[in-house]
């Protein structure tokens, strides 16, 4: 399964671009859209004030959350 991981890039911290696998500063859209495609089966879209977002699933682990920390 690819990681996916927020940049926080945006205003506030927002994740506008995402580095999943090998692939960096994917923009939000497209992993939304690959999200909903059904390409990240451990991931899902959460929408936040009009605006839709990655999310993982949730597990007991930390180290594989999309915001992990810095």
């Amino acid at each position: 399964m690819t990681k996916i991981r927020g940049k926080n890039d945006g205003p506030r911290g927002r994740n506008e671009h995402y580095d999943v696998g090998s692939r960096k500063n994917v923009p939000r859209r497209n992993i939304v859209a690959e999200i909903k495609r059904g390409e990240h089966p451990g991931a899902h879209v959460v929408k936040i004030n009009d605006r839709e977002y990655a999310r993982d699933n949730p597990d007991r682990s930390k180290s594989d959350n999309v915001n992990r920390g810095k």
